[in-house]
């Protein structure tokens, strides 16, 4: 079964072609960034108006690379949710055009659960390329980690005649700023750069992790819920009336001015103490997304833990995520950085599942800004 994913929830225009569900014949990813990046952050209308401008060339790109023309995809999978409603309407009507033009199904994909299919399906890429890659044992616990979400998932798995159903329990959430967000913001305050988290991944390098005391973050209630915004706050009080606020002014004018900047010239350009803030601050968020998760697992006794979404790239993360399951016998599973971010792969192989499961989507799907997946503990 050939399935056309198409994914518009954010600032990345995506659309792949993916064949059974574990072979990529194409995947096409047209970022904004360069159009975000002078505001810190994305800017809803800015990206609707850039996936209307797009998503045709991405498509026809993922359909030339795969050798392919529409006649021959036997199903679309669109992202309905969540995100940026207008920038989820483009793909998703796009997709729904293409569908009814041709008399195609056409299923709708929660964008959380194509982070999640994001690492099952890079797993069984690698073990049908002949990788000795251990194969994915369900149940398992994901986090998925990005500029929008930070959530924990129990993830199982029925099997059933013609399909595997997938079935979600969510168990935690961030209540405030999603980690990516947090990233993002205590960049923008420094004057780092955009995206923040691959800026202060590299910056953190040259810093100490320790330098700065951050407080751990309690939760009331679900302790497997998140909160970064107090993190966020501190670096903010940190820096307020000191020399750091006057450095980033300093940056800010120099960035302003020199245009697109590497980062080594990004890191000539930050003290020993602002480095040292941002490493104790990345540090502090990591550890906060590694103990929770291994928390979740040992809760939900399993052994299996899947992380994705675009903070999955962060090394400090992946580093301790190892670290982790060398010391507690789990096996933690991430994919590849390309397919960590927003992508349309991930988007037709979660729709694969799902068009197996005889789920269809008709002329009524629509896009939801908040969209939950699956159903709560408790």
């Amino acid at each position: 079964m050939l399935v056309l994913g198409i994914e518009s929830s954010c600032d990345e225009t995506a659309a792949a072609v993916v064949a059974d569900g574990e072979r990529i014949l194409s995947s096409v990813v047209a970022s904004q960034v360069p159009t975000h990046e002078k505001y810190g952050g994305v800017v809803p209308e800015l990206a609707s108006r850039e996936h209307l401008q797009k998503i045709r060339p991405v498509v026809d790109e993922a359909l030339a690379r795969a050798g392919l023309d529409l006649s021959a995809i036997d199903a679309f999978a669109v992202t309905e949710g969540p995100g940026l409603i207008g920038s989820l309407l483009v793909g998703l009507v796009y997709g729904k055009a293409l569908a009814l033009s041709f008399g195609k199904p056409l299923v709708g994909v929660n964008h959380l659960e194509g982070h999640i299919h994001a690492v099952l399906l890079e797993n069984r890429v690698a073990r049908l390329s002949g990788s000795q890659i251990e194969a994915i044992q369900l149940p398992a616990v994901a986090l998925v980690v990005s500029g929008g979400h930070t959530s924990l998932f129990r993830v199982e798995a029925a099997s059933a005649p013609d399909a595997r159903r997938f079935a979600y329990t969510r168990l935690g959430q961030t209540r405030d700023d999603a980690a990516g967000e947090a990233f993002d913001k205590v960049a923008k305050l420094l004057a780092l750069g955009y995206p923040g988290g691959p800026i202060i991944d590299d910056l953190a390098r040259s810093g100490n992790p320790d330098g700065v005391e951050f407080g751990r973050i309690k939760m009331k209630g679900n302790p497997l819920d998140f909160s970064f915004s107090g993190l966020k706050t501190a670096v903010l009080y940190r820096v307020r009336g000191t020399a750091l606020a006057a450095e980033a002014e300093e940056r800010r004018a120099w960035r302003k001015q020199a245009g697109r900047v590497s980062p080594q010239e990004v890191r000539e350009h930050c003290s020993v103490a602002t480095l040292d803030l941002v490493a104790s601050f990345q540090n502090a968020v990591v550890t906060d997304l590694v103990e929770r998760t291994i928390a979740a697992a040992e809760a939900s006794h399993v052994t299996t833990v899947l992380v994705s979404g675009g903070v999955a790239c962060n090394s400090l993360l992946r580093q301790r995520f190892a670290q982790a399951a060398s010391a507690r016998a789990l096996t933690v599973f991430f994919p590849s950085p390309h397919l960590s971010t927003d992508n349309a792969a991930m988007i037709a192989a979660a729709g694969y599942y799902r068009l197996l499961a005889s789920q269809r989507a008709d002329a009524s799907l629509t896009a939801h800004a908040s969209f939950p997946l699956g159903s709560s503990r408790g």
